[in-house]
């Protein structure tokens, strides 16, 4: 193996319920309408610009620059890695793999980036709002192997198993490694009959890279 790509959400970081649930109600406090229900029937909402997908769902003007202070609060509180995160970042890389970076998100999460302590780990980003994909289309898969320049099959893909991203690796050629914490089922219903490998925690994968 020369690469190792993870996902974000559920891989690197924890989706905050609570803090999520906090950030909606103020939206919907500013804005006046059930903002939840609308941003969740925005289909493009990770893919396009996120102004454009609050203006679609009917922020008005005078709200935009206080609700996307509310996302960008949220997105921070959650940007935080999971233990062993960046430890096992850095020591991939130390031994001489490369490591890549797809997520299926809003344009929030890129802005705030930089912010990240995950900053500077990847040696290749791919975020869906930027490139208009999402997974499991097979080219947000090919296009952070190129930039990382190994073939898929030279590569895991480490993943909680969201938007079929899991069998979406594996018809690219990536061997796919499905993450879910310990003692818990993983998060995805379809994904508890995994037959593929599995780890509990990110430290696990450098395991698996000494068995492959």
């Amino acid at each position: 193996m020369r690469a190792v790509i993870f996902d974000l959400w559920e891989t690197l970081i924890d989706w905050n319920h609570d803090a999520n649930a906090l950030m909606h109600a103020r939206v919907q406090e500013r804005v006046g309408f059930d903002f939840h229900e609308r941003w969740n029937r925005a289909n493009e909402r990770y893919t396009v610009p996120v102004r454009e997908v609050l203006a679609g769902v009917g922020v008005p003007a005078d709200a935009m620059d206080e609700v996307l202070s509310y996302r960008a609060e949220f997105v921070r509180t959650c940007l935080v890695p999971r233990d062993g995160a960046v430890e096992t970042l850095e020591e991939l890389r130390a031994r001489g793999l490369k490591v890549g970076l797809i997520t299926v998100c809003t344009e929030d999460v890129e802005l705030l980036w930089p912010e990240s302590e995950f900053a500077g780990l990847f040696d290749a980003e791919i975020f869906s709002n930027a490139v208009g994909l999402s997974k499991p289309d097979p080219r947000i898969y090919l296009a952070c192997c190129e930039q990382l320049g190994v073939d898929p099959r030279d590569a895991l893909f480490v993943g909680d198993g969201a938007n079929d991203e899991l069998e979406g690796a594996r018809r690219v050629g990536l061997l796919p490694v499905l993450i879910h914490k310990p003692g818990r089922d993983p998060v995805w219903s379809e994904v508890r009959t995994w037959d593929g490998l599995r780890v509990t925690s990110i430290p696990e994968v450098l395991e698996v890279l000494e068995r492959c």
